[in-house]
């Protein structure tokens, strides 16, 4: 008897247990597949917003070579205008200015002896320059912010160069010409107007395919 009064005890527990698991069986059938329709869209809404960025970004910046980010406008003088009148000292200590040089093709090359890349192209220069001295080519070697000593150093006795080196002393003559990266190259032609603004290191090649413009514009 008191074995049937257990069991009969028992029933009412195991029937509201069952009752609960049917309750939860049904929702998730009838609430389990919106939710994962949901997740579903989420993560394709958040997979096709994530390649639009991709997209636009690719957009946004392109690649650019070398002669692009050359041209860029950075400020400063750029091909057209008139080259701006400076003085500056030379090795000497004596006062050069550019319109000394009025009437013959310039490179205004704007260096340092700690900038490798503008050790490297000293030779090319070099080059050019003798082989246009018939065409009255000056080269004008401005240094930025060192000594006349170490400029000649490097200069005469370490490149064996002979060109004209020049002194930016505090960097005043960079600043005009909106030079802010060494080297920097700006060709001006005997007309006193500049044909090209090189930013960075050039190449023999490069140095003779901006002077037959600036030679050929005398």
């Amino acid at each position: 008897m008191s074995q049937q009064t257990t069991s009969a005890r028992r029933h009412p527990l195991v029937v509201l247990i069952g009752f609960t698991l049917l309750g939860l069986a049904a929702a998730m059938l009838l609430f389990g597949g919106s939710l994962l329709r949901h997740g579903d869209g989420r993560a394709n809404e958040s997979a096709a917003n994530t390649a639009s960025v991709i997209q636009q970004a690719g957009e946004l910046v392109p690649a650019q070579s070398a002669d692009e980010i050359y041209s860029l406008d950075t400020g400063g003088i750029s091909a057209g205008d008139v080259a701006p009148e400076f003085i500056a000292a030379d090795l000497a200590g004596q006062s050069v200015r550019l319109s000394d040089f009025q009437g013959q093709p310039l490179i205004l090359n704007f260096w340092a002896t700690w900038c490798p890349p503008c050790r490297v192209e000293m030779p090319d220069l070099q080059k050019a320059f003798q082989q246009h001295a018939d065409d009255g080519l000056q080269i004008l070697a401005l240094d930025q912010q060192e000594s006349a000593e170490a400029v000649g150093a490097f200069f005469h006795d370490e490149m064996g160069l002979s060109f004209t080196p020049l002194l930016d002393a505090n960097g005043a003559i960079a600043s005009q010409y909106g030079v802010y990266n060494f080297p920097t190259s700006v060709f001006v032609n005997a007309a006193g107007e500049v044909t090209a603004v090189h930013r960075g290191m050039m190449t023999f090649a490069q140095i003779e395919g901006y002077l037959q413009e600036t030679l050929g514009s005398k």
